[in-house]
């Protein structure tokens, strides 16, 4: 299966670290191209850079793109701003994306406690991975 990984940037190295056992597992995982520039650099630095590529280099239409090629969506909403599972507003629209294109949408923590769109990613039924990326691996 064709995977876009939707992610923060926050988690650059954990994305890699995913795409690498989907990989290993016979999935094709894509990940934005630049993802590698976000390795080791601090949170501040990291979000100075998630800044700069979304306002001058249009990463929100570069990821919708891998979306389209793609036969699914791996949410990898990991704890951030002290909320388990969080997913951000870019992970949100992505999933939005995903959802209009028909793509099957994975989340691999559950649904986060977060009041203003639950219910929307409710709505879009994922499929809730319970932070085990081996349920995904069995997936064809």
């Amino acid at each position: 299966m064709k995977i876009t990984l939707c992610y923060s940037m926050q988690h650059a190295e954990k994305a890699k670290e995913a795409q690498d056992i989907l990989q290993t597992n016979g999935h094709t995982a894509l990940i934005v191209e630049t993802n590698d520039k976000f390795i080791g650099l601090s949170e501040v630095e990291k979000e100075k850079l998630k800044l700069h590529q979304k306002y001058e280099e249009d990463a929100i239409t570069t990821h919708y793109n891998l979306i389209k090629q793609s036969n699914a969506i791996l949410v990898l909403n990991y704890e951030k701003h002290s909320i388990p599972g969080y997913i951000g507003g870019n992970a949100f629209l992505e999933m939005g994306f995903a959802y209009i294109l028909k793509k099957s949408i994975y989340l691999l923590n559950p649904v986060p406690e977060i009041p203003y769109y639950k219910t929307e990613i409710i709505a879009m039924k994922p499929i809730v991975l319970n932070g085990r990326l081996e349920n995904l691996l069995t997936t064809n």
